[in-house]
């Protein structure tokens, strides 16, 4: 009965081995397809399994084959190419809001998306310098719970925390539950951020998802704004530091243009002044990350308004002398 079992399943093991042993470089031979069949308890004959690489092409697989010598057959084409799975485990390895052992997880999966001789080229490319990495578990059943609320237009409640010295975990609020209305989830600066509001209160709030415990969508209903647009939230925060919203104007030397542009796209316009200089107006929520941007650009750029965050940056410089 077992080995009728595995006669059954000969298509599907034919395609295993070629998803997981054959690539452009590595082709197999006839003999190899029928050394893996008989190690899995399968018997079959050369005609038997030509017919089943011919049956996997009409289904839409990409079973090549390389007459000659070295020559075999191959699965080539894939739902990711090579060079699309290393962008997708460097994402991984890069993200702060994934802890390692999750990094870990998701890149071994990645790999099982191409054969075992292409995923050693992404074990190459998992080693991206000690980079920091969330120390929540959890995260991935956050940002689920997120989702399924904002889908479900609900509240959310959840508990907010720090850490310590000892790296324990300090709630905020003596660990009371948080309640508030979810917007949209972001990413920037390689963490993952909610942005939503508490009711009764105007102001728009974000939490980081990574810092967030006991997640859950409420039974109570959100109103969630129509005309939030969350590009325009993000660019006005740097780091995501709340502070106070302001328009400031900026003073520039031309050379900043595409660093202007850069950070906060080509809708701004820049207005030209004297020969080498420009103005901006940018929307923004001054904290000391701005400052620290602003330290940044060396006297190429001036704060000249509003007057009170040009003395704000003032004091700022001055209690870092």
């Amino acid at each position: 009965m077992a080995r009728q079992s595995n006669q059954k399943g000969k298509l599907l093991l034919l395609l295993e081995f070629l998803q997981r042993e054959t690539d452009e470089d590595h082709p197999a031979s006839t003999q190899d397809l029928l050394n893996f069949l008989a190690r899995n308890g399968v018997s079959a004959e050369r005609k038997s399994v030509y017919a089943d690489l011919e049956l996997l092409a009409d289904w839409g697989y990409d079973v090549q084959r390389r007459r000659g010598p070295g020559g075999g057959v191959y699965l080539g084409q894939r739902d990711f190419e090579l060079a699309e799975l290393k962008l997708l485990v460097d994402a991984v390895q890069a993200s702060r809001f994934i802890t390692r052992r999750k990094s870990d997880a998701l890149i071994a999966k990645l790999e099982r998306l191409t054969s075992r001789h292409q995923a050693r080229s992404l074990q190459r490319q998992v080693f991206m310098g000690d980079r920091v990495k969330s120390m929540n578990e959890s995260v991935y059943y956050c940002v689920d719970a997120i989702h399924t609320a904002i889908n479900d237009a609900r509240m959310i409640s959840f508990r907010y925390f720090d850490y310590n010295s000892r790296k324990e975990k300090v709630f905020r609020h003596q660990g009371k539950t948080y309640l508030v209305a979810p917007y949209f989830l972001i990413w920037d600066n390689a963490n993952y951020y909610l942005v939503g509001q508490v009711p009764g209160e105007s102001e728009t709030r974000h939490y980081r998802v990574d810092k967030m415990a006991d997640v859950t969508p409420a039974q109570e209903r959100a109103q969630l704004p129509r005309d939030l647009d969350p590009v325009a939230y993000v660019s006005r925060y740097f780091s995501m530091f709340s502070g106070r919203s302001a328009t400031i104007r900026l003073r520039c030397r031309e050379e900043l243009a595409g660093v202007i542009l850069d950070r906060f796209g080509r809708e701004v316009t820049l207005v030209p002044q004297e020969e080498g200089f420009f103005t901006v107006a940018l929307d923004v929520v001054v904290s000391p990350q701005l400052w620290g941007w602003l330290a940044g650009l060396g006297g190429g750029a001036e704060l000249v308004a509003p007057p009170w965050a040009a003395e704000a940056y003032r004091a700022h410089l001055k209690s870092l002398l």
